[in-house]
């Protein structure tokens, strides 16, 4: 086999002599180990958010604080995946229980599938102000901090208001992102309202450069006003009031209306055991269930511990997947629209229904009736035992193209996600959430925490999370070995994405079962993780991507 040039590098048999493609060469060359702590530990994509994050720790916050000062940073270090337009979930394990935040945002009450198809569209847009709905991270940063907090509210945004106003060097992989978007940008936004984009992230008619030295003095402003008003200004103030002028001056929906009426939501997690261990994840419209259905397929089979690179194993793990996301795709929506409820997709009759209809060969997918009788995430623990899972999303890359004059925020673009099909659970409609790809992950044993894990990355999350807790649970790597694993990801039908370290004799053989296998070189496309888990004698063990400027920091 060899590769081709394109981008996606499929799988092609060549002629008997010509030599094979050494893939371990592509292996990610990461040094990284296992890092140990006690008193506190901040694990995430961007350094200096990490260390921002443990001085709160350091400064007596705890791991609420710590998550919230870091995810604040992050709207400013690496705004290609996130900002103070993005929408947030978070799990939260405190006073020996796990809480979680739904901060996901409704389309706005004047938009409908049928204003959209009357403006030419046959599906939601992922530009402009038709995939704009209320975003809702800064709801969540002032809730998380009320319910769990130790420090000052507005003590958590003095080093994300500093970097903005003094500036920060950009880091390698966001640099990548950032270019890559500029150049999209460049051919697909043409219009006056992306203009401001330009403006903010581009001032130098260029994106930055790895390691250049940039400021955001609007974001600063922004984050000062928010920590002022503990966030009231953006739903219920003058950033309200910027967003729904900037709407209407170019003929979008959302309104500061839509704004003044939006609370994030406390949610109950939902769960399933898994070989004596709860998988943790927050309840539709977040697609975490995704997930859980397919370890609920995958417990009906026994791994053999020094066999995660096999065949059987592989194909077994891409069949559940395909599943589960067909059900996932069919049913989770927002939770006042589902006409079939999560106890009966979560239940283990159900996947054994499921798990019934794999065979030897790869199949091509269909929903099952259950009737039988470029996101940010982080995790945060401290020395008191609280442990924060936490995901902020623009969606796609910078989201919606979209910046408000004079603020730096960037409209995410979640309504993408939305469908225009009357009648479909996840059609647009007013007030109603889309079904949403961010999902937070938490891993529990006995009623007691082991910690938060996460994987971001789109569609490619669900299969993150599953591929974490099967290398960890059923092949017993530590939490950096089983973030190095080489990963996989189904996009649809019989097709796998693989990354280059894959192996390459499982690879011919899922082929002979019918599986398409490509190769894909950019290592973003296999999602962005960070775990952390707690031992027995509270020694806290972190873990980062290397696809990604993974950085522990701990105390």
């Amino acid at each position: 086999m060899r590769y081709n040039n394109a981008k996606k590098r499929v799988f092609v048999k060549i002629p008997e002599g010509d030599e094979f493609v050494d893939f371990q060469r592509y292996q990610y060359p990461s040094a990284r180990k296992v890092v140990f702590g006690g008193k506190g530990m901040v694990c995430t994509t961007q350094p200096l958010a990490a260390q921002a994050g443990l001085d709160i720790i350091k400064k007596g916050g705890n791991a609420i604080d710590a998550a919230i000062a870091t995810a604040i940073c992050m709207t400013v270090l690496e705004p290609t995946s996130n900002g103070i337009g993005s929408d947030a979930f978070a799990l939260v394990w405190a006073r020996e229980k796990l809480h979680g935040l739904n901060a996901s945002g409704p389309a706005p009450m004047g938009i409908s599938a049928q204003a959209i198809r009357d403006r030419g569209y046959a599906e939601v847009p992922a530009h402009g102000f038709i995939p704009v709905t209320v975003n809702g991270a800064p709801s969540a940063w002032h809730k998380l901090s009320k319910a769990f907090g130790n420090l000052p509210f507005a003590e958590l945004f003095e080093s994300a208001i500093g970097y903005a106003e003094n500036g920060f060097p950009v880091q390698p992989v966001t640099a990548y992102n950032w270019e890559k978007a500029f150049r999209s940008y460049q051919k697909k936004l043409q219009g006056k309202e992306f203009e401001n984009w330009f403006r903010t992230f581009a001032p130098k008619g260029r994106a930055p450069e790895p390691g250049e030295f940039i400021r955001l003095p609007e974001h600063a402003r922004t984050l000062r006003e928010l920590a002022q008003s503990n966030c009231e200004s953006y739903y219920r103030g003058g950033i309200a009031q910027k967003i729904d002028e900037f709407s209407k001056q170019y003929g979008g929906y959302i309104r500061k209306e839509d704004y003044a009426a939006y609370h994030s939501q406390w949610v109950d997690p939902i769960s399933t055991s898994y070989r004596g261990y709860h998988v943790w994840e927050i309840p539709p419209n977040g697609h975490g269930i995704v997930a859980l259905m397919a370890l609920n397929v995958l417990e009906g089979y026994e791994f053999d511990p020094d066999k995660r690179d096999c065949a059987d194993t592989m194909h077994k793990q891409m069949e559940a997947m395909k599943l589960a996301f067909m059900d996932g795709r069919r049913y989770v929506a927002d939770s006042r629209y589902m006409k079939v409820a999560v106890e009966q997709l979560l239940s283990k009759q159900y996947a054994a229904k499921r798990r019934a209809t794999i065979g030897d060969m790869a199949m091509m997918p269909q929903a099952g009736d259950p009737d039988c009788g470029g996101t940010i995430y982080l995790c945060t623990a401290d020395g008191e035992g609280n442990m924060v899972s936490y995901i902020q999303s623009n969606y796609r890359g910078f989201g919606s193209g979209l910046v408000v004059p004079g603020t730096g925020i960037a409209l995410h673009d979640r309504g993408n996600n939305f469908s225009l099909t009357e009648g479909a659970e996840n059609c647009i409609a007013p007030g109603k959430k889309p079904y949403h790809t961010i999902i937070p992950g938490f891993l529990t044993k006995d009623s007691r925490a082991v910690g938060p894990f996460g994987v971001m990355g789109g569609f490619m999350q669900p299969q993150g999370h599953v591929q974490v807790i099967t290398n960890t649970i059923d092949f017993l790597m530590n939490p950096q070995e089983a973030l190095d694993a080489p990963r996989w990801q189904w996009t649809g039908g019989k097709d796998i994405e693989v990354e280059p370290a894959f192996p390459q004799a499982v690879a011919e053989e899922l082929m002979r079962r019918g599986h398409k296998i490509s190769v894909m070189c950019e290592s973003g496309e296999f999602g962005r993780g960070e775990i952390i888990w707690r031992g027995e004698d509270g020694v806290l063990m972190g873990a980062t991507e290397p696809r990604a400027d993974g950085f522990v920091a701990a105390w």
